[in-house]
């Protein structure tokens, strides 16, 4: 088996999920499925922007890092993690994680694996804006036990 696709990003401006998808299933095409996962910035209970602050010397590396554990952890033929920093509107894409494998349930432990690292134990920051202002988001208690479950 070839060494698994890794494409891992931190963007600044938007990104097109559905042609970053095609172009990461280009590049893997052994694969026998593709399993992707998009978060977007949720426009309920007035949300006008989320801001994603990070750490740069280590957040990069750490989701590399991540990405690589998740492709040693099962057979996949790669892993995609796009992620967003700054203010981003509501609807927009924030995150996109893909794994492709010969076999889907690779794929799907995988992706979920990369989510629920990055939503209860991450090197990033978020805030909302509302009408009322600026208030930090913290992982919730449901996150910590997601993250938990790959120990």
């Amino acid at each position: 088996m070839a060494e698994p696709v890794c494409d891992v990003r931190l963007l600044t401006g938007s990104f097109d999920p559905s042609a970053e998808l095609g172009a990461f299933t280009a590049r893997v095409p052994g694969a026998g499925g593709v399993v992707s996962f998009l978060g977007k910035v949720r426009g309920d209970d007035g949300v006008q922007a989320l801001e994603i602050r990070h750490y740069e010397p280590m957040t990069l590396p750490g989701f590399v890092t991540l990405a690589q554990t998740a492709a040693q952890r099962w057979r996949l033929d790669g892993v995609l993690l796009l992620h967003r920093v700054g203010e981003i509107g509501p609807d927009a894409p924030i995150v996109l994680v893909a794994a492709a494998s010969r076999h889907r349930r690779d794929a799907f432990a995988a992706t979920d694996f990369v989510m629920d690292h990055l939503k209860g134990e991450s090197w990033l920051w978020k805030r909302e804006r509302t009408a009322a202002g600026w208030r930090w988001i913290e992982p919730r208690d449901e996150d910590h036990a997601d993250r938990a479950r790959w120990r």
